[in-house]
């Protein structure tokens, strides 16, 4: 080769090895699917978004006032055709809750946000947004059903924060969904229990969706969340019994453990008892004793400590810090953000989590033996880098959480006619276990109204011996042996009735018709 050519051919090299070195990369393989990727604009209109006057100007609300989820769907499809740029992804944050803003004013945001991120980097940042992904608009999908992804991006983050990690996974047949992390009332999250239900709910809402698609498996769901996301997809979980999986990419979990340590600022039905479903939790480079001692927020409860209703795997990446997690923030932070480590060997250590990810999914969602045995294998026999990550690796302890739902399956199992020495048997394994007057009554109603008065009897039966001064529930006793034939049984019911409240009318009225 002339010396020139060869002068050439070596810049080139050089200069592409320089790109590389300065941009990001999921080095994880693609799965056997093409990505097809869709933006669908709609709005859960069972919520409001906005009030009557805009919330910063006072100024009157013209136009839909409901509540706005932007989907980003990716979804595995046939290989082929044109894939998106980096920048189309950038391009759907300008929408997220403004539907009707027309091409030239989406560019003008999308070009500001570039050059408010681009800083010393400015030309690595564009060679990002230029960047060819793996997605294509509008592909044809494939056919089969697949399990279905909610991704929950940090606060206040965009829905294709993690545009690499949705397409990966939708490449390994999982349908991904994603929306915006938005507040209960105005665009920017708040850092409380009203932020973190209201991203819970758009999980809810992308899981309704979800049974609208065709290819959409939604008896398998996962929720993928980071930061922000990693706390209000437990918020979900807590409520949904949809929800079968959970990954976290270092969540608020652990950071805003307040939210869910059952005290006075945390929501009180998001407790391990009901939160059963495994987690995966990878999580940034452990911070030292005293750096956690200078945090304004530290942490003084684990909720993970307390999860013995499920498997929990902790991975803990040393090369990362939070921001790492956002495949955004790799493309975007200056080459001096990543400290002891380059920008390339965090990108390794994004990789892998992605991998840890899938593989999580995969042996919980679709029940692949390769992926339980990537979760039980040790992070050197998987092949990760030396001194990476560690895994610790926590089995469920208690198959039985102490929720209301055991205790309905272990009645149903056992009889409702034993349901008072059932009761007396569970609450001896969870003392903290205890069904309020209320839920009594309401249970029982709910099977008289569905015709069946024995086991209406039954609870109604357990309600008078845990509560024997409620005249309702001796009451509602008494009317159930009345319709069962008891007719004995009923009126000494009726009579304890009148010995709490002697003017209760329909007791009165029995007795006096019954009594011998």
């Amino acid at each position: 080769m002339p010396l020139k050519r060869l002068f050439v051919a070596f810049l080139l090299v050089t200069s592409a090895a320089s790109h590389a070195s300065d941009t990001f990369t999921l080095s994880n393989p693609p799965g056997p699917h093409g990505v097809g990727f869709k933006l669908i604009q709609q709005y859960d209109r069972s919520r409001l978004y906005k009030a009557d006057i805009d919330l910063a100007t006072g100024d009157k609300v013209e136009g839909e006032r409901a509540r706005p989820v932007q989907t980003l769907l990716w979804y595995p499809a046939v290989r082929g055709g044109k894939p998106l740029s980096y920048r189309h992804y950038l391009e759907t944050a300008a929408t997220e809750d403004a539907f009707t803003l027309d091409a030239a004013e989406v560019k003008r945001l999308t070009d500001a946000r570039i050059e408010s991120n681009a800083g010393s980097r400015r030309e690595a940042v564009l060679r990002e947004m230029a960047g060819a992904m793996r997605a294509v608009r509008d592909a044809r999908p494939v056919e089969g059903k697949f399990p279905v992804v909610i991704y929950a991006p940090s606060y206040s983050a965009n829905a294709m924060e993690n545009a690499d990690l949705c397409e990966y996974l939708a490449s390994q047949g999982y349908i991904v969904l994603s929306s915006a992390s938005i507040g209960a009332r105005t665009r920017s999250m708040t850092v409380d229990l009203e932020g973190a239900e209201a991203q819970a709910a758009d999980i809810a809402y992308l899981i309704g969706f979800a049974a609208t698609l065709p290819q959409a498996d939604t008896a398998r769901v996962g929720v993928v969340g980071f930061s922000w996301g990693g706390l209000a997809n437990v918020f979900a979980a807590a409520k949904d019994a949809r929800i079968k999986a959970l990954v976290s990419l270092d969540g608020s979990l652990r950071y805003w453990s307040k939210l869910v340590d059952g005290g006075k600022e945390a929501a009180q039905y998001v407790t391990p008892a009901r939160v059963t479903v495994p987690l995966l939790y990878l999580g940034a480079r452990p911070r030292t004793v005293e750096e956690h001692m200078r945090m304004p927020n530290k942490v003084v409860y684990s909720f993970m400590n307390e999860m013995k209703y499920s498997d929990v795997y902790i991975a803990s990446f040393q090369p990362m810090r939070h921001a790492s997690f956002s495949s955004f923030a790799m493309r975007t932070v200056p080459d001096d953000w990543f400290g002891d480590y380059t920008r390339a060997e965090v990108s390794v250590a994004h990789s892998w989590a992605a991998r840890y990810t899938r593989h999580f999914l995969d042996a919980y969602l679709k029940d692949d033996a390769a992926g339980r045995a990537f979760l039980n294998n040790s992070p050197a026999a998987n092949g990760a880098p030396p001194r990476m990550l560690s895994l610790d690796v926590r089995r469920k302890t208690d198959a039985v959480p102490p929720t209301l739902e055991s205790f309905v399956r272990r009645l149903a199992q056992e009889g409702f006619d034993k349901s008072v020495d059932s009761y007396a048997r569970f609450t001896s394994l969870y003392p903290g276990f205890k069904l309020s007057e209320d839920e009594l009554f309401s249970w029982g109603l709910e099977l008289l109204n569905r015709g069946d008065c024995v086991r209406a009897r039954e609870i109604f039966r357990l309600g008078a011996q845990l509560y024997p001064d409620k005249a309702f529930l001796v009451e509602g006793l008494a009317e159930m042996q009345a319709k069962t034939g008891q007719k004995e049984q009923a009126l000494a019911n009726y009579r304890r009735v009148l010995a709490i409240d002697p003017q209760h009318a329909d007791a009165a009225k029995y007795v006096k018709a019954h009594a011998p």
